[in-house]
């Protein structure tokens, strides 16, 4: 009697690689995080020094991308705002799942009185015109960046309770939850150590996102002077005021411009690739 044995197709190095476009998208990222991290020593003059007699002027000079209002290095102060400009989004990201994650969790799993006070909370949040409540607040107080980082995040962590909480009460009603409840785990290592884990590609695709909309949302709010103070160079502010030299240097507008553009489309792409990876892993096991 013959036994056949199937086998199977061993995964190769390429089929495990991310496509040539996500590639790209980490390399884009890449190299803003290295603006972010070591951008002070990659400038090639400092931002700060001005030149007024060389204010405004196109390409060239020593210049390589031309000089802004004040005279000062159009690609050194893109470089240097990266810092500001990539930080401020990061720790919203950041802010928004540890708070709305906590909080979506504890009430998906436990429901009733915790729920409800948690849905009302978001119901609330949510019926606030976010960037309107933004703007009021930091020109009304003066808060500067920092405090709009605040706000941003407070503003975001509805959407994120909403998303985790519908997530872990899909996960709650499945058998490995009820096996884990038999055996006398605790409510806090179940959530832990079993809902986390299984609702992680969410957490992970929402805080790209949030990370992708606070970028979007802080550079808007440093465009209308809101958010970085006056000299600190960022990109929202840069693009305010390349406005007024587009025709002189339009390269101050373009190449901070494009910066956000490459990083969010290029942290968009990488969310979205990681969410598909992590559930396929769910799926596998």
């Amino acid at each position: 009697m013959t036994t056949l044995s199937v086998r199977r197709p061993a995964r190769t190095s390429a089929r495990r690689l991310p496509p040539p476009f996500v590639l790209g998208a980490f390399v884009v990222a890449g190299l803003i995080l290295l603006l972010v991290v070591a951008g002070q020593w990659l400038t090639p003059d400092d931002p700060a020094t001005q030149d007024l007699l060389n204010s405004g002027s196109g390409p060239g000079g020593g210049h390589l991308l031309g000089t802004d209002s004040l005279g000062r290095d159009t690609l050194s102060q893109a470089i240097a705002g990266a810092r500001s400009s990539v930080l401020g989004p990061v720790l919203v990201a950041l802010g928004t799942v540890l708070v709305g994650a906590t909080l979506g969790v504890l009430a998906g799993y436990r429901g009733g009185a915790v729920d409800a006070v948690v849905n009302r909370f978001a119901d609330l949040m949510y019926a606030l015109p976010g960037l309107l409540v933004i703007i009021v607040l930091v020109g009304v107080v003066h808060g500067g960046y920092w405090f709009s980082v605040l706000v941003f995040t407070l503003l975001s962590v509805p959407a994120e309770i909403r998303l985790c909480r519908s997530a872990t009460m899909v996960q709650a009603r499945l058998p490995y939850i009820d096996a884990a409840r038999t055996l006398g785990l605790s409510s806090g290592r179940i959530m832990l150590r079993h809902l986390v884990p299984n609702i992680l590609p969410t957490m992970i695709a929402t805080l790209l996102l949030d990370f992708v909309a606070a970028l979007i949302g802080l550079s808007g709010l440093s465009y209308l002077g809101l958010g970085a103070p006056p000299g600190t160079p960022d990109w929202g502010a840069l693009l305010q005021d390349g406005q007024s030299l587009l025709s002189d240097n339009p390269w101050l507008s373009l190449v901070p411009g494009a910066l956000i553009v490459l990083t969010a489309t290029s942290v968009t792409l990488i969310g979205d690739w990681m969410y598909d990876r992590f559930a396929e892993r769910g799926e596998q096991r």
